[in-house]
Parts: C-alpha cells; sequence; structure tokens
C-alpha cells in the first residue's frame, strides 16, 4: 500500500472532493427475505442505487465480530455482488478457491510488482471496459480493534481509477445500515476525508469506543 505521501499520482488533474448527485443508475435486484429477516432482528437497509457499475465501498465503522453478520446479510438484501481482498494462493485450493471467486473474492498476488493497488486498479480498468459491475468492498480500518486512522489501499484504488467511494456504515445505536451516500474523491486526502467525515459522523458501531477516527493511518 502506499503511504499517505504517495496519494496523489504525479501528473492528476486538480478536482475537488464532492458529493455525488448524479443519476443512480444500477438497481440490483435485492432478496425480500432477506430484507424481511433483517426487520424481524430490528434492523433496517437504506439503499436507493449505485452511481455507476464500478467503484469502491468503505464501511465503517468496524468494531464487531457482529459486522460480519450484518454484511452478509446486507449484501444478501441489496442482491450486490460486491468484491474483496484475497490472497491468490488461496483461490488456487481446489473447490475452495472457486468458493472464494462466487463470493466475490479478488485474487492479488502481494509479491507483484505492481502491488495490491495496481493490480485492482487493473481488475477495475478490466472491468470498465467489459462494462461489467466491480464494486470493492473494504473495512478501511483493517482491524476491530481501536487503530490511528484508516489504511489507504482503498481509497488508493478509487484515486487511481477514478471511480466513486460508496460510504456504508452500521449504526448500531439505530439499527440501521446506510449506503446511499457516494464520493467523486479528488485524490488530495486532507478534503477527501474531511467530507468523509461529515457524511459518518455520528454513526455508532456495537463498540464505539474502538471505532478510528476518518483519517488516512500515519
Amino acid at each position: 500500500m502506499s503511504s499517505a505521501g504517495e496519494t496523489r499520482p504525479a501528473g492528476l488533474p486538480h478536482k475537488v472532493a464532492r458529493r455525488w448527485t448524479g443519476p443512480l443508475t444500477v438497481h440490483p435486484q435485492g432478496s425480500g427475505l432477506a430484507r424481511a429477516l433483517m426487520a424481524l432482528f430490528g434492523w433496517k437497509v437504506v439503499f436507493a442505487g449505485l452511481p455507476g457499475r464500478q467503484g469502491v465501498v468503505m464501511v465503517y465503522p468496524h468494531t464487531s465480530n457482529w459486522d460480519f453478520v450484518i454484511g452478509v446479510m446486507t449484501k444478501w438484501t441489496l442482491g450486490l455482488q460486491v468484491r474483496f481482498w484475497g490472497k491468490d494462493s488461496l483461490f488456487k485450493v481446489p473447490l475452495f478457491g472457486a468458493w472464494l471467486r462466487w463470493l466475490g473474492g479478488v485474487a492479488v498476488n502481494r509479491r507483484a510488482a505492481s502491488g495490491l493497488v495496481g493490480q485492482t486498479v487493473e481488475q477495475v480498468r478490466a472491468a470498465r471496459a467489459r462494462d461489467e459491475l466491480f464494486w470493492l468492498a473494504v473495512a478501511p480500518e483493517g482491524t476491530r480493534s481501536y487503530a490511528q486512522g484508516w489504511r489507504s489501499g482503498a481509497y488508493q484504488v478509487a484515486v487511481q481509477a477514478g471511480v466513486p467511494v460508496g460510504l456504508a456504515y452500521f449504526d448500531f445505536a439505530t439499527r440501521t445500515v446506510g449506503f446511499t451516500e457516494f464520493v467523486e474523491v479528488s485524490g488530495d486526502p486532507e478534503q477527501d476525508f474531511a467530507l468523509f467525515a461529515q457524511v459518518l459522523q455520528g454513526r455508532r458501531g456495537k463498540r464505539p469506543e474502538l471505532a478510528s477516527p476518518i483519517r488516512l493511518k500515519p
């Protein structure tokens, strides 16, 4: 992953971070049964669609193992085939590798010269050329414990691939999963993360004291 000082590739034109105000053109077909099960346990999912066929989802806050359960149920509710990172060696295991791909796993070779971010950017661009759906979902804190900030990998993918960032939250205070806000990133971490923080302020994880600050990890 690149460090905070390497987030903006040389020659990238200056942009301003802004919330997405255009149409939401992609509408996955979700499961009414999953939505009913979520409601049975007091949870609701707020979602209106996606601004395009490629992007990055940053899920915040991540403070409990329950986040995985809520995430799986949300994926089922939305009918959204999100991608996630996995070591390439895992995908070579018979049957298990096929299962990971079916779940949406993206094989990455951490030893490759292009690195994790470079490989994913290439995959996003290839998906765009084929007009395929490719939304990478990441918990950018990288841990359920308190950290000094977010890891930079997913942010770098969004900047370098030129795709929007979707900001999703699991709010245990209101039992709401929200996935309605999208940001066109500028490549300037200071203004981008200030906007992320503005969108996500007040969202409480199951263990709010473990939520990391919304900034790039030093």
